[in-house]
């Protein structure tokens, strides 16, 4: 069977972007079995409070949510298991220093196929305070605005 290129985005983690200044952003392979690969192709996975964390010298996912394969009868793994998160020992030890900073979490942002396997984007993140989230909130109506000026002005 050959291998199908390109991209398929699984599931992308939209509350992340909105609480989070995203200042870096890793590619993770992620350990897996057999069931939830098929539950994560069906679209079946929740990354919504979802964070990582190294321990012992490994990146783990926590919380993220696969539901169980329908199919899968004695196969299917707990839904909320933790992960291993699959990188280059240069790499975790360069997010395990970067999460050490005061402010700043590893939070998968999107799961998404590549080449027919499953990858995890992480992204070193600085938490937004309240203010932060209303500027931005406030930016993107604005923007919003503007476009629906500019393309009522075209259709005149």
């Amino acid at each position: 069977m050959a291998d199908k290129k390109g991209v398929k985005v699984a599931a992308t983690n939209r509350k992340a972007r909105h609480d989070y200044f995203i200042l870096e952003r890793f590619e993770a392979g992620i350990e897996l079995m057999g069931t939830e690969v098929k539950s994560i192709r069906a679209g079946r996975v929740n990354l919504k409070d979802a964070f990582c964390q190294v321990k012992n010298g490994e990146l783990f996912v926590y919380n993220m949510h696969v539901s169980p394969y329908e199919q899968g009868n004695r196969f299917n793994g707990e839904p909320l298991r933790d992960r291993r998160l699959l990188m280059h020992k240069r790499e975790i030890r360069k997010l395990q220093a970067a999460v050490m900073q005061d402010g700043f979490a590893l939070v998968p942002l999107s799961l998404y196929f590549k080449n027919s396997r499953v990858k995890v984007e992480v992204g070193v993140c600085k938490g937004k305070k309240l203010y932060d989230k209303r500027s931005s909130m406030a930016e993107r109506d604005t923007k919003r605005e503007m476009d629906r000026a500019m393309k009522s002005q075209r259709y005149r």
